[in-house]
């Protein structure tokens, strides 16, 4: 049973300069920076790491390479989503071998099944490993929306103890913490007003730009030192929203490459930012303060 709790980056994946292939040694390099600020958990194969636009062969060997170079380091989330139940069994049961703490699995998207459907899903993906589960919840790109009540309902199966929310509603994340749900928040925007709410930890991934600042907005957050976070917040927040308004995955790299780390461009037909949005970029990047 894993005890998951503060910054976990979802962790971009890094792709050779013509896309063709995942770049280990850039892979590696990337996962050091993060391990070495103190990030608590990494994700990987998230939807920040493209999943989407990875072969099931990369998938595999990606969370393969991960999981040997982390070594321990952090804790490990896996991201076993697929639409069939079967396949998502697959991915779940290989994590598992390769040492994972856990899973993030997303209800059966596009076009999917009810939530008893959904329950389904995750009450087999559950019972097929020995590791935790955390739910999914991001009903603008899953077309379902994973309810506080449904939540309850999927905790009582045992290994599911996590819920990662993206909805990007403070409202439910309030819900959620009230109800004693363990819950990860997802968006960007509200990391620091997620903290203050007792959330569990961060889903944050911008975190792989400023990951210092991740870790010390946690960290201040822990200590209740309010007014030294808030200035923090201050200082990060317009990128974070930069993120959420925009190309997300595009634009979590094109922040990462400005400040100086090798994360690239996201792999084809994946468009990089217009010349209009890296110029907003680059101007809320020249009044950062990244002492940390």
């Amino acid at each position: 049973m894993a005890d998951l709790q503060g910054i976990c980056t979802p962790i971009c994946t890094i792709f050779s300069a013509d896309g063709s292939r995942i770049d280990e040694a850039a892979q590696k390099k990337h996962l050091d920076r993060l391990l070495s600020a103190g990030i608590h958990v990494i994700a990987v194969c998230g939807g920040t790491g493209e999943f989407s636009f990875l072969t099931r062969e990369e998938r595999l060997e990606l969370t393969e390479m991960v999981a040997r170079h982390v070594g321990g380091r952090a804790k490990l989330i896996v991201h076993a989503s697929a639409v069939m139940t079967e396949e998502t069994i697959e991915y779940a049961k290989h994590a598992e071998d390769q040492g994972a703490d856990c899973l993030l699995v997303l209800p059966p998207y596009f076009e999917g099944p009810t939530l008893e459907g959904c329950y389904e899903h995750y009450e087999k993906v559950a019972s097929s490993v020995g590791i935790d589960l955390m739910a999914y919840n991001i009903p603008v790109h899953s077309g379902i929306d994973v309810t506080p009540d449904f939540v309850l309902r999927l905790m009582e199966i045992d290994n599911i103890r996590y819920l990662k929310d993206s909805t990007g509603d403070f409202i439910r994340i309030q819900q959620l913490v009230n109800k004693g749900i363990r819950v990860f928040n997802g968006a960007d925007p509200l990391m620091f007003h997620g903290l203050m709410a007792n959330t569990t930890g961060c889903f944050w991934g911008t975190s792989n730009a400023i990951p210092e600042q991740a870790v010390k907005l946690y960290s201040l957050c822990q200590q209740q030192q309010w007014e030294e976070a808030r200035t923090l917040w201050d200082n990060i927040y317009a990128v974070n929203d930069f993120i959420w308004n925009n190309p997300f995955n595009p634009s979590v790299k094109a922040l990462g490459n400005l400040l100086g780390h090798d994360l690239r461009d996201c792999r084809r037909p994946v468009q990089p930012l217009t010349a209009t949005e890296a110029n907003t970029l680059k101007e809320l990047v020249a009044g950062l303060s990244l002492q940390h």
